[in-house]
């Protein structure tokens, strides 16, 4: 990553779908998160968040205030975050890692009743375990059984 990329947070809009349209994620990647392409349209209490670089599309995830939330924490302030990724050509430029770090402030600005961010990580996507330590995430000790296996329970006190 070269000093001059800027990333941000931005809640989705409509000028970000072709981008997202065309986010690849290899298999072994695609297990374990959802492309953008497959939350085209949000339901009530779903905010979909881009990523960008330079005003691009490069990430997405999903910041959840709905009652899926009570599966992961018992705070009610708490938020759900699903759907993490990069698009392939983009990973390995550390802007996963800036992004996550944007998400206290992002998360304060846009969300202020929101205290704990949650978040489920496969046991077996340790590159995501890790990035999620690096920038605070605990493990709660909690674990869910999830489409492809047990998944840790993770939380940033905000």
């Amino acid at each position: 990553m070269e000093d001059k990329d800027y990333i941000e947070l931005n809640h989705f809009s409509n000028e970000d779908i072709d981008a997202l349209n065309s986010f690849e994620l290899p298999e072994e990647q695609g297990q374990f998160t959802s492309l953008p392409i497959n939350y085209n349209v949000a339901t009530k209490g779903q905010n979909r968040i881009v990523i960008l670089c330079n005003k691009e599309p490069v990430g997405f995830f999903i910041l959840h205030s709905t009652d899926r939330v009570k599966d992961y924490s018992e705070n009610p302030n708490a938020m759900l975050l699903t759907s993490f990724s990069i698009t392939y050509p983009k990973q390995g430029k550390g802007y996963a890692k800036r992004a996550m770090f944007l998400l206290r402030e992002f998360v304060a600005t846009e969300f202020p009743h929101c205290n704990e961010i949650v978040l489920a990580v496969n046991h077996k996507n340790i590159s995501a375990q890790h990035l999620y330590v690096k920038v605070g995430f605990k493990d709660t000790g909690k674990r869910k059984i999830g489409p492809i296996g047990e998944q840790y329970i993770m939380n940033l006190v905000l």
